[in-house]
């Protein structure tokens, strides 16, 4: 899901003024292919926060086995998500949107050592739509042969993590629109009660698997 996917003349859901539940910190996580680039930057632009993109804290050993197709192991990606914490940690007062696929519950749990109220929005989506996405992509370093590893790695958000769920078959303002939605029924109804919950897409999503 790329920015060339966006409606032309279309600007991202505005969300200032957002209550603070979530420390200000928002996790887009997911696997590759699922837009967390786009979806994170018009989600940092609704909100009014700074965004970082997850591959930029990776060391170039790491950038260096995925561009190859060897999956990372989880010593790969413990300076990693060590370094996303930190990012989030300093803006949990400020605000900030970081993309980072946060795959597994326990790289979860590292970033929520470092952002104890972060919020998860988790883009989901058939393995055949994120493939075909992938397979249009030509300017970044994750292979399409790793996208099994990733669906195989994967562990949704559980009952007690602070989250949603958001499909991603409609385009990226629509995405963003109900991560905005989801992040503002929690912050406003839980305001810091852990309540992941699937966010329903529209029918649409499933005709087009």
């Amino acid at each position: 899901m790329g920015s060339a996917d966006r409606k032309p003349g279309t600007s991202p859901p505005k969300a200032r003024g957002l209550p603070a539940a979530t420390g200000g910190v928002v996790i887009v996580m997911g696997v590759a292919g699922t837009g967390k680039t786009t979806v994170g930057a018009l989600l940092s632009e609704a909100l009014g926060v700074p965004y970082a993109e997850a591959d930029a804290f990776h060391p170039p050993a790491n950038v260096a086995k995925m561009t190859a197709g060897e999956a990372l192991d989880d010593a790969d990606r413990e300076p990693w998500l060590d370094a996303i914490g930190e990012w989030a940690a300093e803006r949990a007062d400020s605000g900030g949107v970081v993309s980072c696929s946060a795959l597994k519950r326990a790289y979860r749990d590292r970033l929520r050592a470092a952002a104890p109220r972060a919020f998860f929005v988790h883009l989901t989506g058939d393995r055949s739509l994120i493939a075909r996405r992938m397979e249009q992509r030509r300017d970044h370093f994750m292979p399409l042969t790793l996208l099994d590893s990733q669906f195989e790695a994967l562990e949704p958000l559980q009952p007690d993590e602070a989250g949603a769920a958001v499909e991603v078959c409609a385009d990226p303002d629509t995405v963003t629109r109900r991560a905005v939605e989801a992040l503002r029924e929690w912050s406003v109804a839980s305001y810091g009660s852990p309540a992941a919950r699937p966010w329903t897409s529209d029918p649409a999503c499933r005709s087009r698997r």
